[in-house]
């Protein structure tokens, strides 16, 4: 397990009803196969051994002795075996009948986890040949050996302590108070459920949305394995529906109606993470678990999961519009409560015919809507420079117009030459001043229209700048209320283009789209001829990238050197490796050294995925740590 990655399986092996015999050698095959995938941990279906549809068949010894013998030569079978292997088999024990999990590593028998609920209602009558094992706490003496047989068992790895699974049974997940709940709060962050769930109209759907809820709820991974198309159709159909799921994503599934095995990558490192953020998540020390020891050998996982290049964006179109639509919403709730509260009813926004200040604009318009004001207490402000295409301002002026704001245009350039002469400042030296005395002289023309106009400052500033410190301090940094302070800029364009797609208005829809075309620049040096000179990823790097290192470290909280291996698998076709290591030291070096370093970020509502907080609970790393982390990129 290297860089927190396990590679796991859910499997459903071909068996017949009773035949013990068949299903052994079936479910070693399977082994077999999942070694020479690298699985390391392996979990089969309920009652897998003898088939789960074996009805009174349970009460005939010679199906239980068999069972037992085969789950002695599975275990014998595991011998050697780099892996932790659950599977399902009737067990007897005091003269009672259980419905088992076993454990099973490297030829011994761990422990046996026995089924708490079952089922007896309509087509299940699992309470005629079955005991619960809800009270059941003993040891067994199998195959040579002792093993305890027990609900409270953790099977905790040596060398990969944060590797803690805990088993259930089918039903045992559908009822309120599932055991996985107290497994997960004694410490477990795996979850395998050994199933036979069977399959009626609308249940895989459900079943689908239980084992993502639960590994949500618990922050856990979830391994569900469930009995296939070889059980009995005497009374029900059994599909072989295999989920894995890892704190509400489902990272993979099988198709239904066959015997198949789903592989993928659990990320261990990532859910510790997860529940110390958690300050909810309590350790419940009132069960006294049996903590069970097993060795697996660390390796590199080689990563099958999907790793999204853009991690903020849905990828499919109808849950991207339901996104888009949301976070509208939000922002243009939060602004509204806040015009509300203040008794404000006008609104200073600079527009640069850029998509960050569309965006701001088009929230603000709906904020306006929502409070019943005319859209003319909306005064937008155009305030041409130095850098300003001819595409941008005309598009700034269309998008004025077409929203209903009330129009100014103040343009900055005579007041920016002022500015150079009274500080001693060279116009044809192009630097850093240069560009930031035209970004401060557009915030004090914005700053005092809206003290003349008795409004607040609506600001423009996107997530990905504020991270990136690509905002001129005191400049276009500043404002009263920052609607896009919580939205990455690779979630700005597709804000955009939603609200292009659906409004009714040709003019603004074309004006939109044109707006989306234009490269992403804060067009503060002169231009090239008609074409904008200066593009933001020239010179920051491409947002993409840095959104996905973003989301990455501060959602996932991980690793510079495991970003940089997930960042590679995910945009392969994009850029080198020496682009994205390249492009990810310089997004270490502008989040920390300089956003934290000057400020906190503005207010506004925190819409994204990211949501960073403005009172500053994210501190400072010192440079020692900061140039560690950028050692290890250079040691890759």
């Amino acid at each position: 397990m290297i860089d927190g990655y396990l590679k796991v399986a859910a499997i459903t092996p071909n068996v017949r009803v009773a035949d013990v015999e068949f299903n052994c050698n079936e479910i070693c095959k399977c082994i077999d196969e999942a070694i020479g995938k690298k699985v390391k941990l392996m979990v089969f279906p309920e009652l897998c051994i003898t088939g789960y549809t074996c009805q009174d068949l349970f009460f005939q010894d010679r199906l239980l002795e068999s069972a037992e013998e085969a789950l002695l030569k599975i275990a014998k079978h595991s011998q050697g075996v780099d892996a932790l292997i659950f599977v399902g088999l009737p067990l007897s024990v005091d003269a009672k009948l259980y419905n088992v999990a076993a454990a099973l590593c490297n030829g011994e028998i761990l422990g046996i986890v026995p089924k708490t609920f079952l089922p007896n209602y309509n087509e299940f009558y699992e309470a005629r040949h079955f005991y619960s094992g809800k009270e059941l706490d003993t040891v067994i003496h199998i195959g040579g050996k002792d093993a305890r047989v027990s609900r409270d068992i953790l099977f905790v790895c040596k060398k990969m302590p944060s590797l803690r699974v805990a088993a259930e049974l089918c039903e045992d997940l559908w009822v309120p108070n599932p055991p996985s709940t107290v497994h997960c709060l004694a410490g477990a962050t795996v979850i395998v459920n050994l199933s036979a769930s069977n399959e009626i109209i609308g249940k895989s759907r459900y079943r689908r949305n239980l084992v993502s809820t639960q590994s949500a709820k618990l922050v856990c991974a979830y391994l569900y394995a469930s009995a296939g198309p070889g059980e009995s159709t005497q009374d029900v159909v059994y599909s072989g529906h295999n989920i894995i799921a890892e704190n509400g994503n489902v990272l993979c599934e099988s198709g239904r109606f066959s015997e198949n095995m789903i592989v993928s990558e659990i990320d261990l490192e990532y859910l510790e993470a997860e529940r110390r953020h958690m300050t909810t998540y309590e350790a419940n020390s009132n069960v006294k678990y049996t903590h069970v020891g097993f060795s697996l050998n660390k390796e590199q996982a080689e990563l099958t999961r999907y790793i999204d290049s853009k991690p903020f964006v849905p990828a499919l179109t109808q849950e991207r519009d339901m996104r888009c639509n949301e976070i509208l919403t939000i922002q243009a709730m939060g602004l509204r409560k806040r015009l509300e509260h203040i008794d404000c009813k006008t609104v200073v926004i600079g527009i640069s015919g850029g998509l960050d200040s569309t965006l701001a604009l088009l929230v603000v318009a709906k904020a306006f809507d929502y409070l019943k004001l005319e859209r003319n207490g909306i005064i937008a402000v155009t305030m041409p420079g130095f850098g300003t295409t001819d595409r941008t301002y005309e598009n700034a002026v269309r998008l004025i117009k077409e929203i209903g704001a009330s129009f100014r245009e103040v343009n900055i350039s005579k007041a920016v030459k002022q500015h150079f002469s009274d500080i001693c400042h060279d116009e044809n030296v192009h630097d850093v001043t240069y560009e930031n005395s035209q970004a401060r002289e557009r915030t004090q023309i914005l700053m005092d229209i809206a003290n003349k106009e008795n409004g607040i400052i609506v600001g423009t500033g996107d997530l990905s700048e504020l991270a990136l410190g690509w905002a001129t301090y005191n400049g276009d940094h500043m404002s009263m209320y920052a609607v896009n302070s919580s939205v990455p800029k690779t979630l700005v364009r597709y804000l955009v283009q939603y609200y292009a797609d659906t409004t009714d208005s040709q003019e603004l829809k074309a004006t939109l789209y044109d707006i989306l075309d234009t490269p992403v620049s804060p067009e503060l040096l002169p231009p090239d001829g008609k074409e904008i000179s200066q593009k933001t990823e020239d010179l920051v790097g491409p947002y993409e990238l840095h959104d996905f290192f973003l989301y990455h470290m501060l959602r996932l909280v991980q690793s510079p050197s495991k970003i940089y291996r997930l960042a590679k698998l995910a945009f392969c076709d994009e850029y080198t490796d020496d682009v994205i290591s390249r492009w990810e030291k310089t997004f270490y070096r502008r989040f920390f050294a300089q956003q934290f370093k000057r400020s906190c970020l503005p207010d506004g509502p925190k819409v994204g995925s990211v949501a960073v907080s403005p009172r500053g609970d994210l501190r400072m790393p010192s440079d020692a740590c900061v140039n560690t982390w950028l050692e290890e990129l250079d040691n890759l």
